[in-house]
């Protein structure tokens, strides 16, 4: 396996500028990973470039746009004021690899969590607006029918023709025939429950009928248990005696005689003369 060759110095010209010091310059623009090419980021230009040299090191002559020939084979465009800057190692690599490693969790510990951005919902319609979906097939086919009637005069593509229906239109439509389906089930159910109930008051009364013999407790029993002991009480009056309502308090003669009578006469009048007027049968 052929060995990689480092790049060599072939000048001793640098850009007459002082050399840029390791232990000065920030740890992840450098690098210096053992098996990997040395490089360094260009301070005028702020690219990526080849440190070359194993003891004096420079950077890498190279053009201000960055292109990839380089400075000396670039014939368009000028060279980088950080071509040949002289590099110097006053630290350890070790010690570069610290500082890196320093670097690198206070960037992981000051990025920010990642926001999820969620849609906004759309706004409600207003509950005076707000429709109950229809109950009955009576109503979902007034529905239907107001839908179709507005869907056709909008204008819009895809509106309700013919036998085609838009999605509200089909939506509609559906829940129509599902209620329609399940109103005969439910007038079906509502007979058997009402044969149900008819057989069951049925058997009631005639088990009453069967434990009953008088009529009088027949009835008594059917009415309930409040009838029953208000027919207990009521207690037979023997005849000539006075009832229990007859007192003072109750009026036994008309507040004004005079009108009284005067009404009685009048009663009497138009009796005969319907009387005397009626055709003889």
């Amino acid at each position: 396996m052929s060995r990689t060759r480092p790049g060599r110095v072939r000048t001793k010209r640098d850009n007459r500028r002082p050399p840029l010091r390791l232990s000065m310059m920030k740890p992840q623009h450098i690098n210096l990973r053992e098996g990997e090419i040395k490089s360094i980021v260009c301070p005028d230009c702020e690219r990526w470039w080849r440190l070359m040299g194993e003891t004096q090191l420079k950077i890498r002559e190279h053009c201000a746009r960055g292109c990839k020939g380089g400075g000396t084979d670039c014939q368009e465009h000028t060279r980088c004021p950080g071509s040949n800057q002289p590099v110097l190692l006053d630290a350890t690599v070790e010690r570069w690899a610290e500082a890196m490693l320093a670097a690198d969790s206070t960037a992981t510990g000051r990025r920010s969590a990642r926001q999820h951005f969620k849609p906004i919902p759309a706004q409600a319609e207003p509950i005076a607006r707000m429709s109950s979906p229809p109950s009955t097939p009576v109503e979902a086919l007034s529905a239907y029918r107001s839908h179709l009637r507005r869907c056709r005069d909008s204008g819009k593509a895809g509106r309700c023709a013919g036998s085609y229906r838009c999605a509200e239109g089909a939506r509609i439509a559906a829940l129509y025939a599902e209620l329609e389906q399940a109103e005969g089930q439910r007038v079906r159910d509502a007979r058997v429950d009402a044969l149900l109930a008819r057989h069951r008051t049925a058997q009631t009364w005639s088990r009453y009928t069967e434990t009953t013999t008088s009529t009088t407790s027949s009835l008594a029993k059917r009415g309930g248990t409040a009838v029953e002991e208000a027919n207990n009480a009521a207690r037979g009056r023997r005849p000539g005696s006075v009832s229990e309502f007859r007192g003072p308090e109750v009026p036994l003669s008309p507040p004004n005689q005079q009108v009284h009578d005067q009404r009685q006469t009048d009663l009497g009048h138009r009796y005969a003369r319907r009387t005397t007027a009626a055709p003889p049968a």
